[in-house]
């Protein structure tokens, strides 16, 4: 499969309601908007239907994006990750060296939007740092500003 995107069972389903949502609710919104600017006059002088045109483009680019996506998902299953290692779908809990925060993240894929804060994505630095490590393993994590930061990994489920 080509440019594989490998996400949870979870995040699939968000982008499908997501996509579907787009596609009925949004872009009926859209069209609405767009037929009540064109009965405003001279279209070239119309902030609303310039508006609602420029709307109706980022909807249909993001449908595109999300249909891309889904066509080269592959839903990681619970049975298929590797019991007590790190991956996309794991629930593992860090311990943070120097001050000894505890923290719990679930790893997503990063094509997954979430704005839980209890998410980190495969593609952030813990995240990416955390991938294939199993409990016991002290991992250590360069943050953008170059500093480093070393967690020790408790549990993965």
């Amino acid at each position: 499969m080509a440019n594989e995107i490998i996400m949870t069972k979870e995040g699939y389903d968000d982008l499908v309601k997501e996509l579907n949502e787009l596609k009925t609710t949004r872009r009926a919104e859209i069209s609405e908007k767009i037929r009540i600017a064109r009965g405003f006059g001279d279209l070239s002088e119309n902030s609303e239907y310039d508006e609602a045109k420029n709307e109706q483009a980022i909807v249909e680019a993001r449908i595109l994006t999300l249909e891309n996506q889904l066509k080269n998902v592959k839903i990681i299953e619970k049975s298929e990750a590797n019991k007590g290692t790190v991956s996309i779908g794991s629930f593992v809990t860090i311990r943070d060296v120097e001050f000894g925060d505890e923290l719990t993240y679930r790893i997503i894929s990063s094509v997954e939007s979430s704005s839980d804060m209890t998410t980190i994505t495969d593609e952030s630095p813990v995240g990416k740092a955390l991938l294939g490590h199993k409990a016991g393993d002290s991992v250590m994590v360069t943050i953008p500003s170059g500093a480093k930061i070393e967690y020790q990994v408790l549990k993965v489920e």
